[in-house]
């Protein structure tokens, strides 16, 4: 995540940071003396974009946000989601759209403002508390959101996609994400069976000048088409891969980099067979990396990674099981040539039982990225799910969406032992919040008994707080059975950056004299 910070003039500081776009003003400093040790503070702005959920007639959506409970937070501010702005033919906009309802107005516009008018209505009255709304068929529209004041400190937004038959039926569920200048997405594919996109949206007031690259079992596939894609001013553009490449392969890892303004990205993976979801973007290149959550019952799990550098990397492949650290048989270690996707199978490495990857160096570490590609079910009753690389919980994450039923959180300690506090929000429609604590010895992976709230109606966040102990990471799965199809979803926990440093600084007018 890119932060900027501005200028600290006469001890007010103004900082832009956090899920894209966060800023906050710190209260004037007073007495004399030196800078002293930067206060944590939540943030007072915070942006999301949620991608187009589906061109699917078929498709039902839904959208939560939720933000938690923050101390200090301002007491005012609000939460809102508006359609992205509609492109006509020659680029030009025809509006921004706003958040009106989920029904099926038209605009006599053509499709795209008739996906405006269906954006849903999701405005939050209470931190703590989440919101839902919906929609139905291919006309939903990418969202672009805004969290102020109170709602802005570790605000998240769920778009979960439920569709029945066709091309990446299945659960696909996303968290909204924030907008930034890079991405990698190892995972993504063109070959036969696959119809992946990328979808680029831009929250600003300019135009996003945006590159794709990607790269396969033998580098780069070089390809013009994919330079210079301008994104409009808050408008979302989905690109569809196999347009910018004539190569087939089922393992590619694709870059987004703006060359100006920024984005958030995100690409849909659909396969013909066995159903699709989001790939979201692995986390930053490290030379250690940590994959959450595997479902117990996976019966197929495929491991992509790729060197954005110079270098090669030889890679430890562990599995963090709940008796501790594993060392998966026939692959305990990996080599990955740089600017090369490589690809492994790993089977049913889980065998039964909840897991977490962890790759570690085996000797100079090399910054690598990945992801990997889950399969649940047999035959042609299969889906598939994603999970990506991601940072750990940090301070506090939050997922939205979560239901009484189908709902399974993972937590992973892969050093040492930790604690963990758990918190189950209020639910949509009624209920009171729960939270419990967990105690994960080091190297080890559980799937939690999840708080539920009590009395809940409607869905639920979780909220994970570390509360002592080594680096934790969490990921939530979502499942139902849809045509007898086992369909789920998987969503990495990262931390929120709902706070900010803010350095506590003292007026010196003394400067302004020195040569």
């Amino acid at each position: 995540m890119n932060r900027t910070t501005l200028s600290l003039i006469a001890g007010a500081t103004a900082l832009a940071a956090v899920t894209g776009f966060a800023a906050l003003t710190a209260p004037a400093a007073s007495g004399g003396g030196t800078a002293k040790t930067a206060a944590r503070l939540p943030v007072e702005q915070t942006r999301l974009l949620c991608p187009e959920p589906s061109t699917s007639d078929i498709a039902e959506t839904s959208y939560t946000s939720f933000t938690p409970v923050a101390q200090g937070a301002s007491g005012s501010g609000k939460a809102e989601l508006t359609a992205a702005s509609a492109q006509s033919a020659d680029g030009s906009q025809t509006g921004s759209g706003s958040a009106t309802g989920s029904g099926s107005g038209k605009s006599g516009k053509g499709t795209k403002d008739k996906k405006q008018s269906n954006a849903p209505t999701v405005t939050p009255k209470e931190p703590g508390t989440p919101v839902t709304g919906a929609g139905s068929g291919a006309d939903l529209p990418a969202l672009i959101g805004t969290a102020t004041g109170r709602f802005a400190p570790g605000w998240t937004v769920q778009e979960t996609t439920q569709i029945a038959a066709g091309s990446g039926r299945g659960l696909l569920g996303t968290n909204c994400t924030a907008p930034d200048t890079q991405f990698w997405f190892p995972g993504a594919g063109t070959a036969g069976s696959r119809t992946d996109y990328v979808h680029l949206t831009n929250p600003d007031d300019s135009a996003a000048t945006v590159d794709i690259e990607m790269y396969g079992k033998d580098g780069n596939l070089k390809s013009t088409v994919g330079e210079g894609i301008t994104v409009q001013p808050h408008s979302s553009e989905p690109i569809l891969l196999s347009t910018l490449t004539s190569a087939r392969e089922a393992d590619l890892t694709v870059h987004v980099s703006a060359r100006s303004g920024r984005v958030a990205a995100a690409v849909q993976a659909l396969d013909d067979k066995l159903g699709g979801d989001w790939l979201a973007a692995s986390t930053d290149p490290a030379g250690s990396l940590v994959m959450p959550g595997i479902p117990k019952d996976a019966t197929d799990v495929r491991l992509v990674a790729f060197v954005p550098g110079d270098a090669d990397a030889d890679l430890k492949v562990r599995l963090s099981s709940p008796s501790g650290l594993i060392t998966p048989a026939g692959n305990e270690t990996l080599h990955v040539k740089s600017g090369m996707t490589t690809a492994v199978d790993l089977g049913d490495v889980t065998r039964g039982e909840a897991g977490s990857l962890v790759l570690t160096p085996s000797g100079t570490p090399v910054p690598v990225v990945a992801a990997l590609r889950v399969v649940r079910g047999k035959g042609d009753k299969q889906e598939t799910a994603f999970i990506p690389a991601t940072a750990p919980v940090g301070t506090r994450a939050s997922v939205a969406g979560n239901t009484a039923k189908g709902t399974t959180l993972a937590l992973s300690a892969p050093g040492g032992s930790a604690t963990v506090k758990v918190t189950a929000s209020a639910g949509s429609e009624g209920g009171t919040a729960v939270t419990k604590e967990y105690t994960l010895k080091g190297g080890t992976t559980q799937d939690v008994d999840a708080p539920v709230p009590s009395g809940l109606k409607g869905t639920y966040a979780l909220t994970v707080e570390p509360v002592s102990g080594g680096p934790v990471y969490a990921a939530r799965t979502l499942e139902t059975t849809t045509e007898g199809v086992p369909a789920f979803t998987v969503q990495t926990l990262p931390d929120d950056r709902g706070t900010v440093a803010v350095p506590e600084a003292n007026q010196d007018l003394s400067v302004l004299l020195k040569k």
